[in-house]
Formats: C-alpha cells, sequence, structure tokens
C-alpha cells in the first residue's frame, strides 16, 4: 500500500478492491458534474491509484444510475461565474486529462449513465470504456458558451473518425449506448446491473498480465497522441480567455433559465 496522505473526499469516493481502485464523482444530485473541488479530489485519487503498488487498474464511474458525468457544473458556473473554490486557485481540468493518461495502469471508465460535455472527454480519454445499456453519450460546450480544442476533439477524431467526432461536436446530438459501441466510442455494452460485474471481468484479464508490459505499452499508445497535449494547452488558454466574453455569457444564462441561447449576434465576430 502506497504511504501518501489522504485528503477528505467530499466530492469523490475511493475505494480499493483486490487491485483494483474504483474512483466515484460522488455528486449524483448534479448528475455527477464536476466543479473545481471535485477535479482536485479527481486528481488526488489518480495520484494515490498511481502510487499504491497494490492497485493495477484504475476504474473511473459515477454514483448512482443516471449519470457517469455530465461535465462541467453548469449551475456553479452560473451561480458564482466559474467553477468554485479550489486548492490552489486554479481549474484543472486539463491536469486531470493529463494524468488519466498518464497514470501508469489501465484506466477503465465505467459509464454508468450520461457521459455529456467535460464528462465525454473523460471517458475517452480512458483506456477501455465499458457502459451500461442506457448511458447516453454527446457533447454539450457550444451550447453553454464552452468548447474543448485539445484532446476533447483532435483525440476523439483518432477514436471515432474525422467525420463522427466533427458531427458530435458541431451538432451537440445525444447517442445511445448501441451506437457509441458501433463508433468505437465504447469497448463492450451490458445491464446496468452487470456493469460492476463486467469492469472487474476485464479488469481481472488486465491484473493477470504484466504490469510492467502494461505499463510500456499504455506509453507507447500515448506517444502517438502526446503532441495533442500542447495542443490542449493552447486551447484551454484560449477557453480561459472566452469564458469571460459576452458570448459565453450567454450560453451560461440560457442554461440556468433554461432557455435556447441566442447566439445570432456574436455570428459577425466569428466570421472576421
Amino acid at each position: 500500500m502506497s504511504n501518501a496522505a489522504r485528503r477528505a473526499l467530499d466530492d469523490v469516493s475511493y475505494e480499493i478492491d483486490d487491485g483494483v481502485a474504483w474512483i466515484a464523482i460522488a455528486r449524483p444530485e448534479r448528475y455527477n458534474a464536476f466543479r473545481s473541488q471535485t477535479v482536485d479530489e479527481l486528481i488526488h485519487c489518480f495520484k494515490l491509484a498511481w502510487a499504491d503498488a497494490g492497485v493495477g487498474v484504475v476504474v473511473l464511474t459515477g454514483q448512482g444510475d443516471k449519470a457517469f458525468c455530465a461535465g462541467g457544473d453548469q449551475k456553479q458556473r452560473a451561480e458564482t461565474g466559474d467553477y468554485g473554490p479550489s486548492d490552489y486557485g486554479l481549474f484543472e481540468v486539463e491536469q486531470l486529462h493529463r494524468i488519466i493518461r498518464a497514470v501508469p495502469k489501465p484506466v477503465i471508465a465505467a459509464v454508468n449513465g450520461v457521459a455529456i460535455g467535460g464528462g465525454h472527454v473523460l471517458h475517452v480519454l480512458a483506456d477501455v470504456t465499458i457502459a451500461a445499456d442506457h448511458a447516453i453519450f454527446g457533447q454539450n460546450g457550444p451550447r453553454v458558451g464552452s468548447f474543448d480544442a485539445g484532446f476533447g476533439t483532435s483525440y476523439l477524431a483518432r477514436v471515432v473518425g474525422e467525420k463522427r467526432a466533427r458531427e458530435i461536436w458541431f451538432t451537440c446530438r445525444r447517442y445511445d449506448a448501441e451506437t457509441a459501441e458501433r463508433w468505437g466510442l465504447v469497448n463492450r455494452v451490458v445491464p446496468l446491473a452487470e456493469l460492476r460485474a463486467e469492469v472487474r471481468r476485464w479488469a481481472d484479464e488486465m491484473l493477470a498480465l504484466s504490469p510492467t508490459a502494461l505499463r510500456f505499452l499504455k506509453q507507447s499508445f500515448n506517444a502517438d497522441s502526446e503532441q495533442i497535449g500542447g495542443v490542449a494547452s493552447l486551447a484551454f488558454s484560449g477557453l480561459h480567455q472566452f469564458v469571460d466574453s459576452e458570448e459565453a455569457a450567454e450560453g451560461v444564462a440560457a442554461f440556468a433559465a433554461k432557455r435556447p441561447a441566442d447566439f445570432g449576434p456574436f455570428r459577425g465576430a466569428a466570421s472576421v
């Protein structure tokens, strides 16, 4: 076991079960949407799993039966203009993306409901995705004045192809688990009642293999798309500027008021 200090967890749960670290976003009342504190706790748990010699596989999921993760907490954003307080005054979702890729152990996303927006990016970044048959997938950023122009786009295109990745982002449609599996977004679809057992079976297969070999293999897979990390940093710099704009504010206000956003006045600026 790791000797790393354990912090108090409010937004996330962390459980070790026979070689598997189960990390679950614990905000079912918000469809497991993440705020800054959630991101901090997720990073902490991934680091615990990284350092724990008894852990060979990491599972990321959400609590309840409705949501894996609905992305950034737009209610929080509407209330305070940001994603709330964090350990260091930073919203470190980019670092969360990087640690999911960097942890030298297979990461399985167990999608137990909606995987939308930033939650969709999290499952895409996992090494393997296993979904319940009622899961729903899709993007939401352009609806609420946000975007992910890093791994959420470029890496997604490697997973499903350029045309489908552009469709996902340019329409913000919703896709069922069967479609996601057919497109290669998901490795396996099972009934919700069987999800944990199916994830356990996949994890046990991985735990039976050489951990050093798996570490090298994961790093080798990552190497081919690592340059996307630089683009992601550039994209997040742009996003930090964009979220203070009137256009982004319209997306947040429309979400809070449960009305369609009116982005028409901003098309001129985007056409320059």
